[in-house]
C-alpha cells in the first residue's frame, strides 16, 4: 500500500531587520513615544495664575469670589501676573480695573493706603443710566437745582467727574416714565468727593455720560 506524502512543518523563523512590518512597528512605537514626551512637556510648561472671575473695578474689595484659577503657558518675560500657587490676596484692594477673563497682573493688587478713590451713591435719571454695569465708566455732570422760574433758565451744567468707574447698579424707583431714578454707587477719586456730595445734598440734577470704552450691558 502506497503510503501518502507527508507535508513538511515550517519553521517560524526569527524577524529579521530587513522585514518591512517590523521596520513600521518600531517606528510607530517611536513616534508614538516622541509625541507623548511632546505632550507631557507641553503641559508642563503651564502655571496656575488667578483670573478676574468678574469685572473688577478700582478700589473693590478683594473677596473669595474675586478670582478664579486658571493654568495657563505663558511666553518667556511674562511673570508679571498673579500666580495661583499661592492663595487668592482676599482683603486686599483693587489698584486698578480688570474685565472679566483676565488675568490678573501683579499691579492690579495692593493695600487700602494704595487706593485714592472712595465709593460714593448718586441717584440720576434712569435714563442716563440705562445700559451701564459694574466696570462701566461715565462722566458724571451736575445741573444745579433751580429755586425760582428764572434760576432754572440760567442754570449752568458743569461736568465734575471724568470716567468715574461705576461698581453697583441698583434698581430704579420711582415709577416709569421720565420721573424714574436709579440709584448708582461709583468710585470717586478723593479730592472730588465732597463737591460731589454737597451736589447730591443740594438734590442738583445728576447726568451720567457713558466714557469712551464703557462696558454695556450684560456684565457681572
Amino acid at each position: 500500500m502506497t503510503e501518502l506524502a507527508r507535508p513538511s512543518a515550517k519553521r517560524l523563523q526569527r524577524p529579521s531587520w530587513r522585514d518591512s512590518r517590523l521596520v513600521v512597528g518600531v517606528l510607530l512605537v517611536i513616534l508614538a513615544a516622541t509625541l507623548g514626551a511632546k505632550a507631557v512637556a507641553s503641559a508642563d510648561d503651564r502655571v496656575p495664575v488667578w483670573v478676574a472671575a468678574t469685572n473688577l473695578v478700582a478700589g473693590d474689595t478683594v473677596d473669595a469670589g474675586s478670582f478664579v484659577r486658571a493654568d495657563v503657558r505663558l511666553a518667556d518675560g511674562m511673570n508679571a501676573y498673579l500666580g495661583a500657587d499661592a492663595p487668592a490676596p482676599t482683603g486686599s484692594f483693587m489698584l486698578r480695573d480688570v474685565r472679566a477673563g483676565e488675568m490678573v497682573p501683579t499691579s492690579a493688587v495692593g493695600g487700602a493706603d494704595e487706593v485714592d478713590v472712595q465709593r460714593v451713591t448718586v441717584r440720576a435719571d434712569a435714563m442716563s443710566t440705562s445700559g451701564l454695569t459694574r466696570g462701566s465708566r461715565v462722566d458724571v455732570f451736575v445741573t444745579p437745582k433751580a429755586t425760582t422760574t428764572g434760576d432754572q433758565a440760567s442754570a449752568s451744567t458743569t461736568r465734575v467727574l471724568r470716567s468715574a468707574a461705576v461698581a453697583n447698579v441698583l434698581t430704579s424707583s420711582g415709577g416709569f416714565g421720565a420721573g424714574s431714578m436709579t440709584s448708582v454707587q461709583i468710585y470717586v477719586p478723593a479730592d472730588k468727593v465732597q463737591p460731589l456730595v454737597e451736589a447730591v445734598d443740594a438734590e442738583s440734577k445728576l447726568t451720567l455720560v457713558p466714557s469712551v470704552g464703557a462696558v454695556s450691558g450684560g456684565g457681572a
